[in-house]
């Protein structure tokens, strides 16, 4: 393995956010607002909240909640109380789908904006075309953390700026090569952007200043924030630890893609074997299947055990299951990706 020259990036960043912005109403003159507020130059990433986005954007509306929350969920993660956690219809796995009452008049609600890549997209060409000036853009939401207590902003949207770093195949100081170290950088910039803009102080824009080497070059916006959402197949937490009991049990189809990709034989017979005990007849039939086209037989596991149990085990690691040589007896197969 060859070492990579890494480029240095500066150590030292400055971020503002300026007091003064005014309520942003639908249709809002919002370019003109940053200009005016934050007097970017070439190299700057400008931080926006999806709020500010989103009511300029028409996405504030008078009505229920949770009719609004049902409207972009995708899939409900886990739910405790009033509390759902859902994957929402931007692929982004956050609490209430970002449907939020909060910084709006009383018995309003503003939803995420419909596509926040695209929304920073615009932002930044429209920075390009009045100011002449290439900056990187980034939205952001609050979002909770699954293993910590608080939230933190994360992107949400982005344009023109590197989203994530990838240090695969280079080594660090001591020799030891890098495998999967890939810093959310648009996250981290959001994050250091809701430092300077608080909660309730009024301050929804912010300008990041010193890391010009994520901001791309002007005719080219990058994948956006989309590229940091986890495809589903490499999803290891899609449900909460109550719902995935209740989704394997319940096996209806659509809820498959809540538990990934399909596991290999070995994992599915230590997980049969672990849930029937020791004693439990697993046959590993894999080499009995039928053959391809290309001559390699296709993955099956036999096991006797009860229905019910076999059946949610199969469907919780993406295997069918059908009867097989008698009482009690199953043949599971992977399901095809």
């Amino acid at each position: 393995m060859t070492e990579v020259e890494e480029p240095t990036p500066p150590h030292a960043l400055t971020v503002v956010a300026p007091a003064g912005i005014p309520e942003i109403d639908e249709g809002a003159d919002l370019v003109g607002l940053l200009l005016a507020a934050l007097d970017p130059i070439d190299g700057d990433i400008v931080v926006v909240t999806s709020k500010v986005v989103a009511k300029q954007e028409g996405r504030v509306r008078t009505g229920d909640r949770s009719a609004a929350v049902a409207e972009e969920t995708a899939r409900v993660v886990a739910r405790r109380g009033s509390t759902s956690i859902v994957r929402n219809r931007l692929g982004v796995t956050l609490a209430a789908a970002g449907v939020d009452a909060s910084n709006v008049e009383h018995g309003r609600i503003v939803l995420l904006p419909v596509d926040p890549d695209a929304s920073a997209r615009r932002l930044r060409a429209e920075v390009w075309r009045r100011a002449g000036v290439n900056v990187g853009v980034v939205i952001t939401d609050t979002l909770g953390r699954a293993w910590r207590v608080g939230q933190t902003d994360q992107a949400v949207g982005a344009a023109g700026v590197r989203v994530i770093e990838s240090f695969a195949g280079q080594v660090d100081p001591y020799g030891n090569p890098l495998a999967v170290t890939a810093p959310a950088v648009a996250d981290e910039l959001a994050g250091a952007a809701e430092l300077t803009q608080g909660k309730l102080s009024g301050r929804p824009i912010a300008l990041v200043r010193g890391r010009a080497d994520l901001v791309l070059p002007v005719d080219e916006d990058g994948p956006g924030a989309t590229a940091l959402v986890r495809e589903p197949a490499g999803d290891l937490f899609g449900y909460g630890a109550r719902e995935a009991v209740i989704r394997a049990l319940a096996g209806v189809d659509a809820d498959r893609v809540g538990f990934g990709a399909s596991v290999s034989p070995d994992e599915l017979i230590d997980a049969l074997v672990r849930v029937l005990g020791p004693d439990a007849v697993v046959r590993d039939d894999r080499s009995v299947d039928d053959e391809p086209a290309d001559g390699e037989g296709v993955a099956a596991v036999g096991v006797t055990g009860p229905a019910d149990t076999v059946a949610a085990l199969a469907f919780a690691h993406g295997w069918a299951v059908q009867p097989d040589r008698g009482s009690d007896s199953w043949l599971l197969a992977p399901l095809p990706d």
